[in-house]
């Protein structure tokens, strides 16, 4: 072998070691890249299914607080129909209450209007003995004792006499039979009472029939 072969043969080996060693290079850089992928893989999906949870979680979230909003408004709904079923109950009770108190006191009213017609004619008897010179005096002491006693028993059960002489007319209470000029009395003042009035518990039966003074 001469020393021209010698020196190719050497540098064959060479680049045959070389390509060997660059072959196992590119299998190592291989190797050292596919672990890095399956090391990144792992912590993707772990950082995907955290995502979902917390996706999840914020969902769940929302459905608790628009359950309890609609809870809430029921409970207001709810309480707002227990106060006015309340309130409506209370005017229900004071109604009744009211109507029971009417008819306590103007259970009487049609009686009470019956027996004005025999005060009146109690009255009448009075004014007439009054300008008598023969009247007994015991027959007109029975008449007033009658009278008295009956007023008496009217008040009793609330029957009050209305329409004085002096008094300010009230519509509410006098009719004004005729207006009168009179000296010395002022305007709208009851002159002359034809006829009393009563009310019953404040409620009037009948108004009083007078002469009101017109100057």
């Amino acid at each position: 072998m001469t020393k021209h072969d010698s020196a190719k043969e050497n540098q064959e080996h060479e680049v045959a070691q070389d390509a060997e060693h660059d072959t196992q290079q590119d299998i190592e850089n291989a190797d050292v890249e596919t672990q890095q992928d399956g090391d990144t893989q792992p912590e993707q999906k772990a950082g995907e299914a955290q995502g979902d949870d917390v996706a999840a979680l914020n969902e769940q979230v929302a459905e608790l607080e628009l359950a309890l909003a609609q809870a809430e408004q029921r409970a207001e709904e709810s309480k707002d129909r227990a106060v006015r079923a309340v309130a409506e109950m209370e005017n229900v009770r004071r109604r009744a209450a009211m109507d029971v108190e009417k008819a306590h006191k103007f259970a009487l009213e049609k009686f009470a209007n019956e027996l004005l017609t025999t005060v009146d004619n109690l009255e009448r008897a009075l004014a007439i003995a009054a300008n008598e010179d023969t009247i007994n005096a015991n027959f007109l002491e029975g008449i007033e004792l009658t009278h008295k006693s009956l007023l008496t028993t009217l008040q009793k059960f609330g029957v009050e006499a209305v329409g004085e002489e002096g008094e300010t007319f009230n519509p509410d209470l006098h009719q004004a039979m005729s207006m009168q000029a009179a000296e010395g009395k002022e305007n709208n003042t009851i002159l002359a009472v034809m006829q009393k009035g009563y009310t019953l518990s404040g409620r009037l039966l009948r108004p009083a029939m007078v002469m009101v003074v017109k100057n």
